[in-house]
């Protein structure tokens, strides 16, 4: 079985898992994943911040962008620009959000770009990873591309009951030096401070 096949077998098992976690779980978990990630030093002292939009399936990043804004930080979530790129966009409400590509609430084309290395501080998703931050995405190596230009501070939001012990890797798999779930925050595979 080649690494695709591998990447594309364990997407069906964690659809179908994410698809039969209880909603009170889901919700409890969303909220202490956001708790634990405005409580991390490196997001609380960060100047530009860049999160994904969370989809229904995701993790409801709603209130991390909502904090951020009130922070007074400088916010920039996702844009599509074109098939597996996208751009680092600045908001400065929530109002600006509409349905892009793949229906993801995503900023107006005329959002101001922001260069990745003028970010301090990126929230990224994940379908699944494990505890050292090799992360399995949705497929369309948006997140992937991004991290070839990135190098500052960034955590992979993840329900504990998500995580997997093996995520099949290829040599374009950046690892994300955090992983932040509701019970634990992993750096480099321990379990670090509590956030």
């Amino acid at each position: 079985m080649t690494k695709i096949e591998e990447k594309q077998r364990l997407r069906r098992t964690v659809r179908a898992l994410e698809r039969a976690l209880p909603a009170a779980y889901r919700t409890a978990s969303g909220s202490a994943i956001v708790r634990r990630l405005t409580a991390m030093p490196e997001y609380q002292t960060a100047g530009t911040v860049f999160c994904f939009v969370g989809t229904q399936r995701e993790i409801d990043t709603r209130p991390i962008l909502e904090n951020a804004l009130a922070a007074g930080k400088r916010l920039c979530v996702p844009r599509c620009s074109g098939p597996g790129v996208m751009e680092a966009r600045q908001i400065t409400s929530l109002d600006q959000l509409s349905p892009g590509a793949y229906g993801i609430l995503e900023p107006p084309p005329d959002s101001p770009a922001i260069p990745t290395d003028a970010i301090d501080f990126a929230i990224l998703p994940c379908l699944t990873c494990d505890r050292f931050g090799r992360r399995l995405g949705q497929g369309g190596g948006y997140y992937d591309r991004f991290l070839t230009h990135y190098r500052g501070g960034t955590v992979l939001l993840c329900r504990e009951r998500l995580i997997r012990e093996e995520i099949p890797v290829e040599p374009h798999d950046y690892p994300v030096p955090w992983v932040l779930t509701e019970t634990a925050l992993y750096e480099d595979g321990t379990p670090a401070r509590l956030g």
